[in-house]
């Protein structure tokens, strides 16, 4: 590129078009601003860069060689665009979070705040953060902020999360884009970061709960007013504010918008690059086993051993279901005792994997396994987002008082209602109930860190039956599956125990004692659906060591 069009490059741009502006905010005006650049510029004409393969994505591909899977995704990103400066990416992913939108002149940088989607490739955050970077020929920095604890998070969980960011670490330094790795709350150590290396933009991707959601707030208060901040929806397929501007009932109300917008957004990735405006300023060596150390989390929740973190080997999981389970995802998904379940939830939770990727991959068997693809659209696509959907719009998203109407009217009617049994919290916990099946389900939790989807369903709606109130319910319920579920404090989490407890997303069903209206569960309806004798005896305490 010659250096007069480098010029005209920097000084071109774009202000931010409606798609991108905060919810209810009005549009920054239209045109240009002179000596100002924004942070929501259009890529001009790019120059073609290397692209530099990775060396280790889909090195563990299951059954497929050395990264058969792997290979074909990044031959499908290079296929869509050299970088992401040549593909037309879409704004409706970004939202500008800060009031200004004006990148300074002086800028030294611009950083992505990693929160949420923990991976390099497909990941529409990091790509946007470095489609500015490109287009502004300016370094690009990676930061993720470790807290010392979150929620209910255990050793399990920290240190699924820690070895799928030694492994995003390793890919930015074969990019040449620094990878920091800083200690602390983001409103604590990320303004600071960012003043202290000059940078000119912030990006970050997006989650709907409450913690993250006031993580942005709280960096969006003190970071410089001259430093632009956007948000990318990074981790789904049509973003949460542009599905729906509202909380939505059912599936069945927001299937269609989804559905409808898919044809826009589901795209494939273009490749995220090594970075050619290398930094002054290198990112500190990271010392693994000292971040480790410094959590404040409870390390009697052992990790597991069937789930290797990172997206390498996510998406190994994800080359095995489609070559050994998804032709009997469509039959099988609700029987805990076949294997038809993709068993990608930790890779998704954590933004190893991303859903976009797993739909792209699996939708391409559609003509042969017509039932098991849609099938899992519905639950990876609409029933996930339906989730985001809710936890985003309903600030009680853990709580009855965030029910219906009809469910809270009918769960109160019947809270004082006579259990058939009552347990504590610790003998849940320890799968010390009378019911083989629900102790089977409590220890496969324990131990796997994963529970069978169904049986998550009938887990929940007995913890209902056998507590002192809904609320009780609830809070043992959400505290039991985010302490265990590697999964845990995730929506689809949340929803799945309010849709249990407090019939979110549901219909009153017959009205019954405890339950109310709310859709009932028992153990002779699940012994219709499968052999729960032999799911019992898998999960026997006494095999287990219990």
């Amino acid at each position: 590129m010659s250096q007069k069009s480098r010029n005209r490059q920097a000084r071109g741009g774009e202000e931010i078009s409606g798609d991108a502006a905060r919810p209810g905010a009005a549009a920054a005006p239209r045109g240009q601003l002179k000596g100002k650049r924004k942070v929501l510029a259009e890529p001009g004409g790019a120059e073609v860069l290397t692209v530099e393969k990775r060396r280790k994505e889909g090195e563990a591909a299951e059954g497929g060689g050395a990264g058969s899977l792997g290979e074909a995704v990044r031959q499908a990103r290079l296929q869509v665009a050299p970088s992401v400066q040549d593909f037309k990416y879409n704004k409706k992913r970004v939202r500008l979070v800060s009031q200004g939108s004006d990148l300074k002149d002086a800028a030294q940088g611009v950083v992505y705040w990693m929160s949420r989607d923990q991976r390099v490739q497909d990941n529409w955050a990091f790509l946007y953060a470095q489609r500015l970077a490109l287009k502004q020929q300016l370094p690009l920095h990676v930061c993720f902020c470790l807290v010392p604890k979150f929620l209910e998070a255990t050793i399990r969980h920290f240190g699924f999360m820690l070895k799928g960011l030694q492994e995003v670490a390793e890919e930015c330094q074969e990019l040449d884009i620094p990878f920091h790795l800083l200690i602390g709350f983001a409103k604590d150590v990320l303004p600071a970061f960012v003043t202290g290396r000059g940078l000119g933009g912030v990006v970050t991707d997006f989650s709907p709960l409450r913690v993250p959601m006031q993580w942005v707030e709280d960096v969006k208060e003190r970071l410089p007013g001259d430093v632009p901040f956007v948000q990318v929806d990074a981790h789904n397929i049509v973003p949460c504010w542009v599905a729906s501007d509202k909380q939505e009932y059912g599936a069945r109300t927001i299937r269609r918008k989804i559905h409808d917008q898919l044809s826009e957004f589901l795209t494939e990735f273009p490749p995220l690059i090594k970075h050619p405006y290398p930094s002054t300023a290198p990112a500190e060596p990271i010392d693994w086993n000292a971040c480790r150390a410094s959590l404040q989390v409870d390390c009697s929740v052992k990790e597991v051993t069937w789930a290797t973190p990172g997206t390498a080997a996510g998406l190994a999981v994800l080359e095995s279901f489609i070559g050994e389970r998804l032709k009997s995802f469509g039959t099988d998904r609700n029987n805990p005792n076949r294997a038809a379940l993709s068993n990608l939830s930790p890779w998704f939770h954590f933004g190893q994997v991303s859903v976009q990727r797993a739909i792209l991959e699996v939708q391409k068997y559609r003509s042969k396994y017509k039932e098991s693809v849609d099938g899992f659209i519905e639950e990876a696509v609409i029933r996930r987002e339906l989730a985001d959907n809710f936890c985003y719009y309903n600030r009680n998203y853990d709580k009855v008082e965030g029910a219906y109407d009809w469910a809270k009217t009918s769960l109160k009617l019947h809270a004082q209602d006579k259990r058939s049994h009552l347990y504590e919290l610790k003998q849940l916990e320890e799968g010390k109930t009378h019911d083989p099946l629900w102790n089977a389900a409590q220890l496969q939790m324990v131990h796997e860190g994963k529970m069978h989807g169904f049986l998550r369903m009938y887990w929940a709606k007995k913890i209902l039956e056998w507590t002192r109130s809904p609320e009780e319910a609830l809070e043992f319920t959400i505290y039991l599956n985010d302490r265990y579920e590697l999964d845990g404090r995730d929506p689809s989490g949340y929803v799945g125990c309010m849709w249990s407890i407090c019939g979110i997303h549901d219909q009153g069903w017959a009205e019954r004692a405890v339950f109310g209206k709310i859709r009932y569960m028992n153990y002779a309806g699940c012994k219709r659906k499968f052999d729960v004798g032999q799911f019992e005896r898998r999960y026997d305490p006494r095999k287990l060591g219990q």
